[in-house]
């Protein structure tokens, strides 16, 4: 039992002792077996690592070889320029050499032509001093002399010339002028309307709304012309309200008003404020925009937007029946043509002309003339020194400051001279109203003024706090009496002093 054992264990250490070699042999065969796949990978990096290395060498190569290149052509221009510049250098220099030799000849020669200017001027003075001995004159003397003797001998031949040159010369102007004047009428043609002073609103058929607007005693009626300053003539049109002012502005708001309150539908004295109110405000937005379309049809657009609303104010304005902006811009078209003419400039003369009657959009309460009121609006507006010179002459209360002005002046004669632009006895009429209303307003105290019933009749509100009852009394007569004292009207006219107090609370 025991050698059997012994055998079964020394086969075991042998099978256990050749198992390990066995595996060791296996292991340094795989061993050997990966470092060689190393190497090769190394090999194989290096190979390509030296073949990068040389490309990059040689596109180094390359690059460096453009780049001398590059500097050879530099320089080869650098040095051709150098050689033109100094080529030039010395072509510059020979012109200077030459100008200053051709300086130092004409030097030479000035002094030459001045020495003999002195030889001469004495050679002169002793020629004339000679000949005075000889004749006996000094040489003022004979000038003198030979003077009388020629205008005794010509006299009447030189006068005669004269007289032909100026009446040919005038003539010439005067025909020259006639064709200017009549090439600019016939380049601008457009007929005038001469502006009424009552205005017509229709009611569609409807004669309820007479009712409502005339009120329960008529007080919506009196509050809607107390408003907006105009008379309301109710039965003298079927179907149709009459607006009697001899303000157009004022006519415009009422009917403006008129055409709110008939939409709303709710006429009463609250709500004729309220809308006399909204169409004070939109008139004014429309003043801009006349005022806006008028300077562009005209040619001018550099003007302010505070000067074009009161471009657009003179729509509201008559000069004797004569729509001022119309006028206005007729004499604008009929300056530029002229001014083109005559080679004048041209805008100066069309903005003068457009803005000449601006002073006359200020109302009638504010002191002084159209002209001085013009003047200062544009000044304020830094407009042109030249187009105020230009619109200033109009009425030839300043000198004439530039030839402009004097196309301004014509073009204003022109557009007002023609038959049918302006009625005279209208302009009288109007002015009679605004002279009522300035009077009234003279008087402290007092808040509107309204002339209406074609100017029979002044209607005069006035601040309650200012103006107690008895004094209302007092004002109505002094009024009337000043009235009478200064203006000449036909019939007589009823003065009207209103105070009217109101309390307003609001409950919330």
């Amino acid at each position: 039992m025991t050698p059997t054992l012994l055998t079964g264990a020394g086969a075991l250490v042998l099978g256990l002792v050749a198992g390990y070699v066995i595996r060791r042999t296996q292991a340094l065969r795989d061993s050997q077996s990966a470092e060689q796949q190393v190497k090769a990978r190394l090999d194989a990096v290096e190979t390509e690592a030296k073949k990068i290395a040389a490309d990059a060498k040689e596109k180094a190569a390359g690059i460096l070889l453009d780049a001398q290149n590059d500097d050879r052509e530099r320089k080869t221009k650098i040095t051709a320029l150098e050689e033109r510049l100094l080529q030039r250098e010395e072509t510059l220099d020979k012109r200077r050499a030459a100008a200053d030799e051709e300086e130092q000849k004409v030097k030479q020669k000035a002094e030459e032509l001045k020495a003999r200017e002195v030889k001469l001027a004495s050679g002169e003075e002793e020629m004339g001093r000679k000949l005075e001995q000889v004749a006996g004159l000094t040489m003022q003397a004979a000038k003198e002399e030979l003077v009388r003797t020629m205008q005794r001998t010509h006299e009447q031949e030189l006068a005669q010339v004269l007289q032909k040159f100026e009446r040919e010369k005038a003539d010439e102007v005067e025909k020259r002028a006639i064709g200017i004047i009549t090439i600019a009428l016939q380049r601008y043609a457009r007929s005038h309307v001469s502006e009424l002073t009552t205005s017509s609103f229709p009611l569609g058929g409807d004669d309820d709304l007479k009712g409502k607007i005339i009120g329960r005693e008529g007080r919506n009626i009196r509050a809607l012309e107390r408003a907006t300053g105009v008379e309301l003539i109710i039965d003298e049109a079927p179907d149709a309200i009459i607006i009697s002012s001899f303000d157009p502005y004022r006519r415009e708001t009422a009917r403006l008003a008129l055409q709110k309150l008939i939409k709303d539908g709710r006429i009463q004295p609250a709500k004729i404020e309220e809308k006399v109110e909204e169409a004070k405000q939109e008139l004014q937005k429309r003043v801009l925009e006349i005022g806006e379309a008028a300077a562009m049809e005209v040619g001018v657009y550099d003007l302010p937007k505070e000067l074009l609303q009161l471009v657009g104010r003179l729509h509201f304005r008559t000069s004797y029946g004569q729509n001022v902006l119309t006028h206005s811009m007729e004499m604008a078209y009929i300056a530029a043509a002229m001014a083109g003419e005559l080679g004048l400039n041209v805008e100066v003369a069309k903005k003068g002309a457009l803005l000449h009657d601006i002073g006359k959009a200020i109302d009638h309460d504010v002191e002084g003339t159209h002209v001085d009121l013009g003047m200062k609006i544009l000044k304020k507006y830094d407009v042109d020194e030249a187009v105020i010179m230009a619109m200033q002459s109009h009425h030839e209360d300043y000198p004439y400051g530039n030839a402009e002005a004097h196309i301004v002046t014509a073009a204003d004669v022109l557009s007002a001279a023609r038959p049918g632009a302006r009625r005279d006895t209208l302009e009288h009429y109007i002015k009679r109203l605004a002279d009522l209303e300035k009077i009234a307003m003279d008087f402290p105290g007092v808040k509107q003024a309204y002339a209406i019933s074609a100017g029979r009749e002044l209607r005069i509100f006035v601040t309650p706090e200012k103006i107690d009852d008895f004094r209302a009394l007092e004002l109505a007569r002094e009024v009337a009496n000043r009235v009478q004292s200064e203006l000449k009207y036909p019939g007589e006219i009823r003065v009207v002093v209103i105070r009217e107090m109101r309390a307003v609370e609001v409950a919330r």
